[in-house]
Formats: C-alpha cells, structure tokens, sequence
C-alpha cells in the first residue's frame, strides 16, 4: 500500500457518537466507552456495535462506535487500525477530558483495542507528546483475537501482515506494567478464536502485575455479543444465553470498581 493512502486510512477515523434514548447531560455520564466490532479485519459486525452501545448508555456510560479500516480488498493494514484507535481515544478525551476512556473491542476488535493498550507508548509509531493523550484508561475484550502464534485467526492476523512481520501483532508478548487495566471474557467452546488467545493475554498481564478480570464461560459459540435475544443468530448457532449474557453485568461491576473504587460492602 502506497504511504500516501497509509496517511489517508490512519487519519480517517469513523467515530460515530451514540445518542442513547438516556439523555444525560455531560456530567453525568461516568464515562466514555468506545466500541470496536468484530469481523475478522473484513467488516464490521452489527451485532457487536449498537446493541453494545445502547446496553452501555443504560449504565451510565457515554457510547462511541469505531469503525476502523478493514481489508475489504485484501489490502495489508499494518497499524493502521491501531493509530485509528489511538485517534479515537484523544478525540474523546478531548470532548470529555475529565471522564474515564475505555475501548471495548469484540473479536478482531478486540485485537484493535488491546494493541492500543499495549503499544500505546511505541516511540516508533507514536510521538512522546501523544502519548499520555492516546492511552486508555481501561480495555473490555471480549473473546479478542490476541496472538499471531500457535494459536492465532489467521484470517485476521493475514489482514495486518504477513510473515515475519506479523509478530508486532501478537499482543501477548507486548504487554507492559503501564498496560491499562483489563476485563477479559472468552467461551471455552470457542472453535474460530482459540480461548488460548485470551488466557494467554491474562497470563502476561498477570506477570506483569496489571490488574484484570477473567471469566472463561464453558460452553458458547464465537460472537455472542451480548448473548441476549435482541442479538441472536440462529443461523450460526448463537442463540441467547443468561449464564453468557452476565458478562455484561460483571464488566459493569469491575468498571465501577476501577473507576469508582466501589466495593461489594458499599453495594
């Protein structure tokens, strides 16, 4: 790809601010979450990106949906997404500078939010000024893409780069003591992103002392969004599932425990 339309993708970033049926006014939102879609790099899942957002808003929580570059014609994005990612993070934090930025990414937007949060601070990709301005405040992935390895979705690993290359992109390797705190969620069953891919990103966290949240549920299809009817798809076996479905509770509970240092006494 041409460094002229490198240039171009990085700087076009489609962030759509969700306007909840909650209206709340500035203040009163706790914070920003910014969605990240699935789709194996090639599109963008509607299942994972306005429910996510309205579910959220009915916490409390201001929603964004990023649509990210995809490699729709087999073009090789590099980081393109990742500074995409980063842009999202400092145009939020400028229209809520005094308000927590969170990136929830599903899927290969998992894989968008976490190479946030580990390479936040690549002084090759980034300027030094930017930096503090670009790193979130907190990750949600949920069954993420992780690694380029053993264990990768080599469809979404292919759409970033090939070969040797591809080793920037697994994210496991990369995670660092200033790496943002996480809550992680996979489904044991998983048959297109391995669980590996997110056990492996908690163990790393884990050697590097960043706090996390992990919950691995038995049983359950890949991309199950919220896992409640509203977002069912019977034709690829994901139907609603309560035990799934809590963890969106939880997810709320540990970001009123990071954010809020709420306890279980207290609720």
């Amino acid at each position: 790809m041409k460094k002229e339309k490198v240039k171009e993708l990085e700087q076009r970033i489609m962030l759509e601010e969700i306007i909840p049926d909650i209206c709340l006014a500035e203040e009163q939102w706790k914070g920003n979450i910014i969605i990240c879609p699935g789709g194996a790099y090639k599109w963008h899942s509607p299942r994972e990106a306005l429910p996510v957002a309205k579910a959220f808003a009915g916490q409390g929580w201001k929603p964004w949906i990023l649509y990210y570059s995809v490699s729709d014609h087999g073009e090789i994005l590099g980081t393109i997404p990742l500074c995409q990612a980063a842009g999202a993070v400092e145009r939020v934090r400028k229209h809520c500078p005094h308000k927590p930025v969170v990136i929830c990414g599903f899927s290969a937007g998992g894989h968008v939010a976490a190479s946030l949060g580990v390479h936040w601070n690549d002084d090759a990709v980034f300027a030094k000024k930017e930096q503090a301005r670009i790193r979130p405040d907190g990750l949600i992935l949920c069954y993420p893409v992780i690694t380029a390895g053993q264990y990768a979705n080599q469809e979404s690993i292919n759409a970033l780069a090939k070969g040797e290359k591809s080793s920037y992109f697994s994210l496991e390797n990369y995670v660092h003591r200033q790496t943002p705190p996480v809550f992680l969620w996979h489904t044991a069953a998983d048959s297109e992103v391995a669980v590996q891919n997110t056990l492996m990103f908690a163990n790393s966290l884990a050697a590097k002392g960043v706090p996390f949240e992990l919950h691995i549920y038995p049983y359950g299809v890949h991309g199950l969004s919220l896992a409640t009817k509203e977002v069912e798809e019977p034709q690829k076996e994901r139907y609603a599932d309560a035990h799934v479905a809590g963890w969106f509770r939880q997810c709320t509970e540990w970001l009123d425990i990071i954010f809020f240092q709420f306890t279980q006494a207290e609720t």
